[in-house]
């Protein structure tokens, strides 16, 4: 058996193991909170356990005993507050090696930009969610199924203002529109909310739960903006929108 000694310690190959697996698990844990919300809680929970361990040191017996039982269900706690997080991270770890797709193709990122640009000049406003890795299944039989090509001529058409299809998102999947009209989860809780539109809001909603890619076209202000993981960026130009996007669907 492959071991070696550290002083009075005994490592063997199991405790390596053992290590880097604990060491990688944390690693992803902390890539997938970063940035988000996860974060502010995580800093609460932490104040939540320094007081009590100083309430106990200090003597406040009502506030120890007060944060002990709170404490004592931290697990159930946990999995309240994370809730969303934790489907996410368990939707990503299993589509990620299970469905895994093909990037899209150029053709079709150098179509749907050229159809963004041309609705924001026009002032049409769309939203347009690219599928990755976690399924969007529920979503799309929710909208109008249509298994079409993709073109930028179909992409105008659906979002015309005269067209029944125009309400709701454009849902791409496998360089493929896969279907229209459909209903995406509002995001809640967001800071500034006059500032976004219910396509801004649903944008971030849908890409909170999902590894999507969502574009929106504002039509009171003709910008293109573009969401992932939760994170709107606004104001891109066609020259930064092919930059943001390739990098989008490259993570």
């Amino acid at each position: 058996m492959l071991s070696f000694t550290v002083g009075n310690l005994q490592i063997t190959w199991r405790d390596i193991l053992d290590i880097l697996l604990v060491g990688y698990i944390f690693f992803r844990i902390i890539l997938l909170i970063k940035g988000t919300r996860a974060v502010s809680v995580i800093y609460g929970l932490l104040l939540i356990i320094v007081t009590y361990f100083a309430a106990g040191q200090f003597g406040l017996y009502t506030l120890n005993w007060l944060l002990g039982n709170f404490l004592g269900s931290i697990f159930l706690v946990v999995i309240i507050l994370f809730r969303r997080d934790i489907r996410k991270a368990l939707a990503v770890m299993g589509a990620t090696t299970i469905f895994k797709k093909d990037s899209v193709q150029t053709a079709v990122l150098d179509e749907l930009i050229l159809a963004l640009v041309h609705m924001a000049k026009n002032k049409t406003g769309a939203l347009i969610v690219i599928e990755r890795n976690i399924p969007m299944g529920d979503v799309v039989s929710g909208g109008i199924e249509l298994h079409a090509a993709f073109s930028k001529d179909l992409l105008l058409t659906i979002f015309h203002p005269d067209t029944p299809l125009h309400d709701g998102a454009v849902i791409i999947r496998d360089n493929r529109i896969e279907a229209a009209a459909c209903i995406l989860p509002l995001a809640v809780g967001l800071k500034h909310e006059s500032a976004l539109g219910t396509r801004h809001r649903a944008a971030i909603g849908v890409t909170e739960e999902t590894d999507a890619v969502a574009l929106i076209v504002s039509e009171e202000r003709g910008s293109i903006s573009l969401a992932v993981g939760g994170r709107i960026t606004s104001s891109l130009n066609e020259v930064r929108l092919k930059k943001v996007l390739a990098a989008a669907l490259r993570k």
